[in-house]
């Protein structure tokens, strides 16, 4: 008997397990054609998921508006000068330090601010993960240089929810390939490359597992980037 068949469908869930991440994968096979495809095809993808904290969230920041790339380039060079990556020791460092780095004046001045309201209690990033959605976007917006893509990021890699889709930035569109819109655009034959608007309208069918169906999209275009040499790194 398979998950999809069994007597009891799994609740509702704060973040993805192994489990109900493979109970996701067949339900979402079993109402949209083109994933099932790209499962039959490719096999299931990675979770593709970080730790929560305050590392991982700065490494989205610097993920904003670059390539992957560069972003991890700078985050891998942070890490070799700050052996313990906390807020308190990031905001020891001065800007000649950072510029040094890779960071440019608008991520220091983004990350320095995420640091700050955790230091000061502004923000408590542990009290995120019972927290609901539209709470921890309200935290997390508050914080100067923190938007919805990268709260969306946050949530779907590091807290793990399972119905978050990151449609507002063009899928990722810099940092992360476009992969969503072209993967979109691609299993599902459309003329032009999909809106932010018209992804959210396909991506309704996909619900309450979007977070999933986002996984299986990346390892579409992963796997396309790799058969033309293109190193990505989620």
């Amino acid at each position: 008997m398979t998950l999809r068949e069994s007597a009891a469908p799994i609740p509702e869930l704060l973040s993805l397990t192994t489990e109900s991440f493979t109970y996701a994968l067949e339900v979402l096979a079993n109402i949209d054609s083109d994933l099932a495809h790209i499962l039959e095809t490719l096999g299931n993808p990675p979770r593709w998921e970080r730790e929560s904290g305050f590392p991982t969230l700065l490494r989205i920041i610097l993920e904003q508006q670059v390539s992957l790339a560069a972003a991890n380039a700078v985050f891998n060079r942070l890490s070799g000068v700050v052996l313990s990556l906390t807020p308190e020791n990031f905001i020891k460092l001065g800007d000649v330090q950072l510029q040094e780095v890779g960071f440019s004046r608008q991520k220091m001045r983004y990350c320095r601010e995420l640091a700050d309201a955790i230091v000061n209690g502004r923000l408590d990033l542990a009290k995120l993960e019972t927290m609901d959605e539209t709470a921890i976007r309200t935290e997390l917006k508050r914080i100067k240089g923190i938007g919805d893509w990268t709260v969306d990021i946050y949530l779907l890699m590091a807290l793990k929810r399972p119905d978050v889709f990151p449609k507002g930035d063009l899928g990722i569109a810099i940092a992360f390939g476009a992969a969503l819109p072209i993967a979109i655009q691609n299993i599902k034959k459309l003329p032009t490359r999909p809106t932010p608007a018209q992804i959210e309208v396909i991506a309704q069918n996909w619900r309450p597992w979007r977070a999933v169906a986002t996984r299986i999209l990346w390892h579409y275009y992963l796997s396309n980037a790799k058969r033309k040499s293109v190193k990505v790194d989620l």
